[in-house]
């Protein structure tokens, strides 16, 4: 194949998003969630993967961590992958990575990117439900279960597991 018409064919491409978050617990299991100014809801710290810099999802979580929360952490293993889609938007392939079980002194280093979050908050895995819209929600779950259980990376589709 030609060179032009092999950029042709790679252009033509449907597009695909990915993005990464990574779960943070306190020594009681509460989730680290923060809250966005810029759309409902809490979230994982996280974000956008900039693939077009050759960013990976590992460094795009680690990136995002640092930049969200102040934290400059090792991040863990890989606990979940996503295929999220939905009317008026293109799939994205969600990434969820461990961050560990944060201490009291991580916990009071927390510096919040002001320009994109207004709070953070630590919450038990029965109250995430009225935290976590859409997706994520089940996408946190089982990150949780698999961390539980120390079985290998969940997939899911739409927040779903789909390896059960």
């Amino acid at each position: 194949m030609a060179t032009a018409d092999y950029a042709a064919y790679i252009a033509g491409l449907p597009r695909v998003l990915a993005g990464a978050a990574v779960v943070f617990r306190d020594a009681g299991g509460r989730v680290l969630l923060v809250e966005p100014n810029y759309r409902e809801g809490w979230t994982l710290p996280g974000g956008t993967v900039e693939s077009d810099d050759g960013e990976t999802p590992r460094r795009g979580a680690w990136r995002e961590t640092l930049e969200e929360i102040g934290l400059d952490v090792r991040i863990g293993r890989l606990l979940a992958v996503d295929w999220a889609h939905g009317p008026g938007r293109p799939p994205i392939v969600a990434y969820l990575y461990d961050g560990g079980v944060l201490t009291e002194d991580d916990l009071g280093a927390i510096r919040l990117q002001e320009d994109e979050l207004l709070s953070w908050r630590l919450v038990p895995r029965g109250e995430l439900g009225g935290h976590l819209l859409g997706s994520l929600h089940g996408r946190v779950l089982a990150a949780l279960d698999v961390l539980a259980d120390g079985s290998g990376t969940a997939e899911l589709e739409n927040g779903v597991r789909v390896d059960r």
